[in-house]
């Protein structure tokens, strides 16, 4: 059994004003992805500008923070919200969720992509590898955070969270950030290194994505005060995370499939 280290959540003051870890999480995050980008377009010849990057970065970022945040008031404390709206801009105290973040920054990426005149999913196929990056380091953030633990368990490395009772608990925050960030941007990473068809690179990103997040759901505590939603074991993450695995299974099914019909029209 591990006990969890005590972390002050703020990491240094400016002036009287504190900077948390959590926040900085999410700067490093984006500075990763942006280091990504920057060299995915160095390397491979995609026919959009540093500048044009720059701001769809910049756009997606900001669609990624405000979906984020609405999108956990609504999803999963919308009782607090519609009782005090204002809780929205309390980021500072965890609550992001991806599920929002991903439309928010999809709703983004469409209105750039409208401006630069580029196919959708071109954008979406060159932002995704970069994308684990920030998903890995939130999760980092809600372990220094001290929320979202796992389910009581017996393993070795079941940790005791100061917010979560006696027992020792699944640091899930560990598998989430291993899963969604390590293991999903090596396997983004490595595909996308060679040209694939329109829309693969964001298929795969939403079905791994998916599976890997409904996975660690059953050893995650479910999202107080909703629990269980169906069968007395579905969470409201795993059903927020089917139709991602139903999208990205779909876009990768229908590039291959226009790529063999495109193959089979030239011969």
């Amino acid at each position: 059994m591990l006990m969890y280290p005590s972390i002050d959540p703020v990491a240094f003051h400016i002036g009287s004003w504190p900077v948390y870890w959590y926040g900085l999480m999410y700067l490093v995050g984006f500075l990763g992805g942006w280091l990504v980008l920057s060299l995915r377009l160095r390397f491979s010849d995609r026919g959009i500008t540093q500048d044009q990057l720059a701001d769809a970065g910049f756009y997606t970022a900001l669609g990624a923070i405000i979906g984020g945040r609405l999108g956990f008031m609504l999803f999963y404390d919308w009782r607090a919200f519609f009782t005090d709206p204002l809780l929205v801009f309390q980021t500072w105290k965890g609550g992001m969720s991806f599920h929002g973040g991903c439309l928010g920054a999809m709703l983004a990426l469409f209105l750039c992509a409208r401006k630069m005149r580029k196919p959708f999913l071109a954008l979406t196929d060159l932002i995704a590898p970069a994308v684990p990056i920030g998903l890995g380091a939130g999760r980092i953030g809600n372990f220094i955070n001290g929320e979202l633990w796992g389910r009581v368990t017996t393993v070795p490395w079941g940790m005791v969270f100061p917010h979560a009772g006696p027992s020792p608990r699944h640091p899930s925050q560990w598998y989430e950030f291993f899963l969604e960030g390590i293991v999903l941007f090596l396997i983004l990473w490595i595909f996308s290194r060679k040209p694939r068809p329109l829309g693969v690179v964001s298929g795969l990103f939403a079905l791994f994505y998916g599976l890997f997040r409904f996975m660690v759901e059953f050893v995650r505590e479910p999202d107080a005060p909703i629990g269980y939603i169906a069968f007395g074991w579905m969470t409201e993450g795993q059903l927020l995370s089917l139709p991602l695995i139903a999208i990205g299974i779909w876009l990768v099914g229908r590039a291959y499939c226009s790529s063999r019909d495109l193959v089979s029209k030239e011969k």
